[in-house]
């Protein structure tokens, strides 16, 4: 299939077809670059969440439950989870494909498993490249589950229009330890879990440290919910839709769009960069003068941007 027949079948909506253009993406194929680019005029009508936290929050149970009330509503649903990648064989386990057995037959739904492949920050380096093509695909929302690696899971913000962060009762000084990343971009709380003891005390402490959203201008509401039991599922649903109609207001959207993109470009830009400053034999001979203590990183740094940028 070529690349013009592949665009037309993604902007139908073919599951077939926005997999083989997320697999191309991920292949670092130029075929999948050329893909991005005639399908980003086509996006921008999704409303895309973001779902992070601990490890063992439930963050799997919670975005299937979620979308499984989505999916009953007429919306049409896809799903881009990342999972950690082996330092050792490069694979991942992709484990969401197991736990979201649910919706896996849904006509309106799509899932993506996705590997980090070395990417911090919790997502994988082409996860806005999926989000695109979902987006482009004509899905009304798309959910993004990052890994789970704690609070520097700051990145998911650059992805999404909403950003949940999922706890569970019990978590105690571990709230205070987040404080310093993900909770400070947080606009939603979410208290999963919480048919087990401590609920209570877990969502009075949320309301105790969180501070005023200077993106919303309103403290994050806070949602407690049992993703196995399927408990407060529709009312988490519909903060969702409440906290995006708040921050989909012209003016705080354009900022949204701005900061977004400048984040995308300068990653984009950095990544290009590098690759271009790698593949000089500057970078060699640098890499050795260093090993070999003749030579510092700064100079070497120096010496290279001063040859490149020339």
């Amino acid at each position: 299939m070529n690349s013009s027949a592949l665009v037309e079948r993604i902007l139908e909506g073919s599951p077939r077809a926005v997999g083989r253009a997320i697999s191309l993406v991920e292949s670092g194929a130029a075929e999948g670059v050329d893909l991005l680019k005639k399908l980003y005029p086509h996006g921008g009508r999704a409303r895309v969440v973001g779902f992070t936290g601990p490890p063992g929050a439930g963050k799997s149970t919670l975005i299937e439950a979620v979308a499984l009330n989505l999916l009953n509503d007429g919306s049409g649903v896809g799903i881009v989870a990342v999972d950690p990648t082996s330092p050792f064989s490069g694979g991942a386990l992709l484990g969401d494909r197991i736990r979201m057995q649910a919706l896996y037959l849904h006509p309106k739904a799509f899932i993506r498993s996705m590997a980090t492949r070395g990417a911090m920050g919790g997502l994988s380096a082409v996860t806005l490249d999926a989000v695109d093509v979902l987006d482009a695909a004509g899905f009304d929302w798309i959910l993004v589950e990052t890994i789970g690696v704690g609070q520097d899971e700051v990145d998911v913000a650059a992805c999404v229009q909403v950003v949940a962060l999922v706890l569970v009762p019990g978590l105690g000084d571990d709230i205070q330890a987040l404080k310093a990343g993900v909770m400070e971009i947080a606009d939603l709380f979410v208290v999963n879990k919480a048919d087990r003891e401590g609920a209570e005390k877990t969502s009075a402490e949320l309301e105790a440290l969180s501070r005023i959203n200077p993106a919303t201008g309103n403290p994050p509401p806070i949602l407690r919910t049992s993703a196995l039991a399927r408990q407060g599922i529709p009312e988490l649903v519909e903060g969702l839709r409440q906290v995006h109609a708040r921050l989909s207001v012209p003016e705080r959207a354009r900022q949204k769009g701005l900061q977004q993109a400048q984040a995308r470009l300068s990653r984009l830009v950095g990544d290009r960069f590098a690759e271009h400053v790698r593949s000089s034999p500057l970078w060699v001979e640098g890499l050795d003068a260093i090993a070999g203590r003749r030579r510092d990183p700064y100079s070497v740094c120096e010496s290279i941007l001063k040859e490149v940028l020339c």
